[in-house]
């Protein structure tokens, strides 16, 4: 029963979750539909945790995305071989991550340090701040150490597996049964910040400005 709620429900649960909480935090909270940013308050360490940040987290995405959804026969049959997806997962996964994993550091640094950002911030700010924290640092660790240990365990052979039957409505939740820890608590809390992104300032990522691509400027004028 507790392999049935981790692997087949809770998943679902999340997913329902961020659908229907994106579509109420829309019709609710247009206005607050926004990463309320404090960059007037303190700049240089939210501009280096942020590049930092932004600059990984599309690679890490997308590795995440070829490694979870395409089977490994496919790629194969493209010449991306056992050994050559080895190096590329991670090498090159390990290096955006660990890139990520030091933005996150600076960014949480930062709004548990500066009292201003710290008395703007509210609990789900905190709490995802934390949450994604942890998420990046489990994932490097079972990246980089937790593949080097267990030198035996393909994610590709069972959470893969696991992830495309779940996208089917086909799930085996013993496909996750071996699976390491480190990589189950990854995948876990994976959803869970799905869960909580519609109550938080995360909605920000859909919001992609292409109406300042035709906006008229802003004139500036100085005051002597």
């Amino acid at each position: 029963m507790i392999d049935q709620f981790l692997w087949v429900i809770f998943p679902y649960l999340c997913v329902a979750v961020f659908v229907v909480g994106h579509i109420w935090r829309y019709r609710i909270d247009q206005f607050g539909w926004t990463a309320k940013s404090s960059e007037f308050i303190e700049k240089k360490q939210l501009m280096i945790g942020s590049i930092l940040f932004h600059f990984s987290v599309i690679p890490v995405f997308f590795g995440h995305l070829v490694g979870l959804l395409i089977p490994a026969r496919w790629l194969e049959a493209i010449g991306v071989t056992e050994h050559l997806y080895h190096i590329g997962a991670v090498y090159v996964g390990g290096f955006f991550g660990v890139v990520m994993l030091l933005g996150m550091i600076i960014l949480t640094f930062r709004r548990i340090t500066k009292t201003s950002v710290r008395r703007l911030s509210s609990a789900s700010d905190i709490t995802v701040n934390f949450l994604l924290l942890f998420i990046t640092f489990i994932g490097v660790y079972a990246t980089l150490v937790t593949n080097a240990v267990v030198t035996d365990f393909d994610y590709r052979a069972s959470i893969s597996v696991w992830l495309r039957g779940l996208l089917i409505f086909s799930p085996d939740a013993n496909l996750m049964t071996d699976v390491p820890l480190t990589f189950k608590i990854h995948v876990l809390t994976g959803f869970l910040i799905f869960a909580l992104w519609p109550a938080t300032r995360l909605v920000h990522a859909w919001s992609l400005p292409f109406n300042y691509l035709g906006r008229s400027y802003v004139v500036y004028r100085r005051n002597r």
